[in-house]
């Protein structure tokens, strides 16, 4: 599946969680997705989990926030010392 076709799974509306990305027809937001993802979730406990979720809205979640952080400059949080 091409990189338009995939992000045409994730809407941005200001009537659905405040504007926040979410998974199209859902009130499932990428954040969601991609936070339990980091904590171990997998592909099929989510799908599970979530009726109507496929594994291609959750690539389009990983592709979402991978383009988001496209041109984005990063500060380090802390400096180490010596």
């Amino acid at each position: 599946m091409t990189d338009d076709k995939l992000l045409e799974r994730i809407n941005v509306d200001p009537r659905v969680l405040v504007g926040r990305p979410v998974v199209k027809g859902t009130r499932l937001s990428v954040e969601t997705i991609l936070n339990q993802l980091a904590h171990g979730a997998t592909a099929e406990e989510l799908t599970a989990e979530y009726v109507g979720l496929t594994k291609e809205d959750i690539q389009a979640c990983l592709l979402f926030a991978s383009r988001s952080l496209d041109n984005t400059d990063f500060m380090p949080l802390m400096v180490e010392t010596a």
